[in-house]
C-alpha cells in the first residue's frame, strides 16, 4: 500500500471560491496581528508545545516568529493584504531575542530552526549589510554538519547562499554556495545494495538514509537542482542521472501511482512504513525535484506525475492544514506539477485541497480557541498556500520564494 488510509480523510465537496479564499487570507492575517503580544511572541499552540518552549517563545523560520513575520511581509508585498503593523520592526526584535534565548538552547546555524533562517528574513526585509555578513559566517560554519539533511545541516543553509546570490549577484555568495556543493557531492555515495547514490544522516542519535524533503535525499537534491546552472556540464549531467536512478531504485509503485518510504531501512517498531506528507513521501519529492528539467527523462516525468496521482488518491491529511505534514503542504505538489506540465488538472486539484485545508484550519481554531501561529505547521503557511492557489504560482514559502 502506498499510504496509510487512517492518516487521510475524504476530500470535502466544496467548490473553489476565490472570493472566499481572499476573505480567509485576510481573516487569518487579522487574527495573527491581533494575537501578537507585547514582547513580540504569539501564543504557542498546544500541538506545538512539547514542554521545552523557550522563555521568549520560538523564533525560527519553521516554528517561530521569523516565519510568521515573513508570511505577513510577503502577503502584503504581493498585494494580498494590508497590514496594521510593521514586520520589519518585529524581525529585528526576533533576531535579538534569538541570540539572547536560542530556541534549542544554543545558537545553531539551521535554516529552518536556527539563526540562518532568521537572518535571511532580516536581510530580505531590511537589506542590512551586518545581517548579510553574519549570514555568510553562519552558513560557512555549517558546511560540515554531519546530519547531512535540510532542517539542520548544509542542504538547508546553502539555500540561503543561493537566495543571496540570486538577489545580489555578489561573488562571495556563489563561492559559498559552491563550497557547500563540494561537501554535498563528497558525501553523496554509491550504495551497492540499492545501486544508486544516497546520503547518510547522523540524526537524533541514529545513522539512517532518509529519502524525503525534510531529512533526506529529496531535500539534499533540492539545492543542487536550484543551483544546477552553477555546476559544470559534467557534474550537472551526473546530478540528473543520480536523481533519476535514486528515485527509480527507491520508489513504490501501484497502478501508475508512486510514493517513497521514509528511508531505505525497515521502519523502527511503531513507526509507519509509508507516509504521504511533505517531510516524508511523495509530496516533498515532487516539490524538491520539480526543478529537474522536464522531458529530459521519461522516467522522472512519469515518477513525478505518478506521485501526484498518489497524493490525490490518498486525499487530504487528517493531521491538519499545515505545510510540513498537512493538506496545504501536499497541495504544493499539485501546484508544482501545474507549473511543470501546464495541465490545468493539477491547479484544480491544488484548489480542491485549498478549500479542504481552509475548512480544516477553521475547525482547528474553533476546537482550540486560537490559531496556530507558525509558518510550517499552522495558519501563516496556509494563508500563503491559499494565495498561491489564487494566482497559480508554486513557490514554497520562505524556501523557494522570499519576496
Amino acid at each position: 500500500m502506498l499510504f496509510d488510509p487512517d492518516r487521510h480523510e475524504a476530500l470535502g465537496d466544496v467548490a473553489w471560491d476565490a472570493s472566499r479564499v481572499r476573505d480567509a487570507i485576510r481573516s487569518i492575517v487579522h487574527d495573527i496581528e491581533r494575537r501578537y503580544v507585547a514582547d513580540g511572541c504569539w501564543p504557542v499552540h498546544p500541538l506545538d508545545d512539547e514542554g521545552d518552549t523557550p522563555r521568549t517563545g520560538f523564533k525560527g523560520l519553521y516554528l517561530g516568529r521569523a516565519g510568521v513575520l515573513w508570511s505577513l511581509w510577503y502577503l502584503q508585498h504581493r498585494g494580498a493584504v494590508e497590514l496594521a503593523g510593521d514586520p520589519c520592526a518585529g524581525i529585528r526584535v526576533t533576531d535579538a531575542a534569538y541570540r539572547d534565548d536560542p530556541d534549542t538552547g544554543n545558537v545553531v546555524p539551521s535554516y529552518y530552526l536556527g539563526e540562518v533562517g532568521i537572518l535571511l528574513v532580516l536581510w530580505r526585509m531590511t537589506r542590512s549589510g551586518a545581517a548579510a555578513d553574519r549570514l555568510y559566517a553562519s552558513i560557512g560554519s555549517n558546511i560540515g554538519n554531519p546530519t547531512r539533511e535540510a532542517l539542520w545541516a548544509a542542504p538547508g543553509t546553502m539555500v540561503a547562499a543561493w537566495h543571496l546570490w540570486e538577489a545580489t549577484g555578489e561573488e562571495r555568495w556563489r563561492a559559498l554556495f559552491m563550497e557547500n556543493v563540494e561537501e554535498l557531492w563528497r558525501t553523496w555515495c554509491f550504495d551497492a545494495r540499492l545501486q544508486c547514490h544516497l546520503w547518510t544522516q547522523d540524526l537524533y542519535g541514529s545513522v539512517v538514509q532518509y529519502l524525503g524533503a525534510a531529512h533526506g535525499f529529496a531535500g539534499n537534491a533540492y539545492p543542487l537542482l536550484k543551483g544546477a546552472a552553477l555546476l559544470d556540464a559534467k557534474r550537472r549531467e551526473a546530478l540528473y542521472e543520480r536523481c533519476v536512478a535514486t528515485l527509480r531504485a527507491t520508489a513504490r509503485s501501484e497502478d501508475g501511482a508512486c510514493n517513497w518510504p521514509p528511508g531505505t531501512s525497515a521502519p523502527r517498531p511503531g513507526r509507519p512504513g509509508m507516509l504521504m506528507q511533505w517531510c516524508h513521501g511523495a509530496p516533498g519529492v515532487v516539490t524538491a525535484l520539480a526543478d529537474f528539467p522536464p522531458h529530459r527523462s521519461a522516467d522522472m516525468d512519469a515518477m513525478l506525475i505518478g506521485a501526484g496521482h498518489a497524493i490525490w488518491k490518498a486525499g487530504p491529511l487528517a493531521k491538519g492544514h499545515g505545510l510540513c505534514h498537512g493538506t496545504a503542504g501536499n497541495g504544493y505538489a499539485f501546484l508544482k506539477l501545474f507549473r511543470r506540465t501546464g495541465d490545468a488538472l493539477w491547479l484544480e486539484r491544488a484548489r480542491s485541497f485549498a478549500m479542504h485545508a481552509l475548512a480544516q484550519g477553521e475547525r482547528m481554531r474553533q476546537h482550540y480557541g486560537q490559531g496556530r501561529y507558525t509558518l510550517w505547521t499552522g495558519d501563516p503557511g496556509l494563508a500563503v498556500y491559499l494565495w498561491h492557489c489564487v494566482d497559480g504560482t508554486a513557490e514554497l514559502p520562505a524556501l523557494d520564494v522570499l519576496q
